[in-house]
């Protein structure tokens, strides 16, 4: 059964996270189609479903699945109910016309504005809920050995789940535009040809320290990593100019 609900705010703010059940609805459904449980293009089971299915109140569903829509993974259609947009082989045209327009080193400029703040905030602001459910992507994370595509996946959700341990909407939704430049198509056949099984063991390493260090409140390493892991970047995007 899911945590009993509570509203967090945080000090000197007004904004509220969402209650622990709201939050447990997230993750799951979002772990279903990140996993491709739920694919591309396919429609959500019903709210009512949902709710059985999970164990919890329909309009829990419906604060879950508007949240999951803020972060460009569903889209709801009016009496037709919700279907997955998101691309786990970033083919797909971009979510925002901003982030197809975005090239490469534009994008790594502004990942090296807003990553390692991001990662500060969200070591600040994250409760253990959160850093649990982080965890649980670094386990998916971890069991990848040789699919490419498959780690940049949960790669890509390990960072939105940092994003939303920051509790600000508005950094949220601007990293939810920089993972979208992250998916535009030049990245996919890039991954391909670089991230071999080995250079995902080396990331793997890497990813479990950078957990350590956000499950330790470690600000200072966190963020040496997230610098780090800019400059590997960079290095792909060279080899393959």
């Amino acid at each position: 059964m899911p945590p009993a609900t509570h509203i967090t705010t945080h000090p000197g703010r007004g904004e509220s996270l969402p209650g622990a059940t709201v939050q447990y609805v997230i993750d799951t459904l979002m772990m279903r189609i990140v996993s491709q449980e739920y694919g591309l293009d396919e429609r959500l089971p019903s709210e009512r479903q949902l709710a059985q299915d999970l164990g919890v109140a329909r309009n829990t569903v419906r604060e879950a699945l508007d949240a999951i829509e803020v972060r460009g993974m569903i889209r709801r259609r009016a009496g037709a109910g919700s279907f997955v947009i998101y691309d786990p082989d970033g083919a797909s045209e971009s979510l925002a016309p901003v982030a197809a327009e975005t090239g490469p080193l534009q994008l790594q400029v502004m990942r090296g504005i807003i990553e390692p703040e991001m990662v500060r905030l969200a070591i600040v602001n994250m409760p253990p809920r959160q850093i649990e459910a982080l965890g649980q992507t670094l386990s998916q994370m971890e069991a990848v050995q040789i699919d490419a595509m498959a780690f940049v996946r949960l790669e890509e959700e390990f960072h939105r789940q940092i994003a939303a341990g920051t509790g600000n909407p508005l950094l949220i939704a601007c990293y939810n535009l920089v993972i979208d430049a992250r998916r535009q198509s030049f990245r996919a056949p890039m991954y391909r040809r670089h991230l071999t099984p080995r250079r995902i063991a080396t990331y793997q390493r890497g990813y479990n320290s950078l957990f350590n260090a956000i499950a330790a409140r470690d600000i200072d390493e966190a963020c040496e990593f997230m610098k780090l892991s800019l400059i590997e970047d960079q290095k792909l995007l060279l080899q393959d100019g």
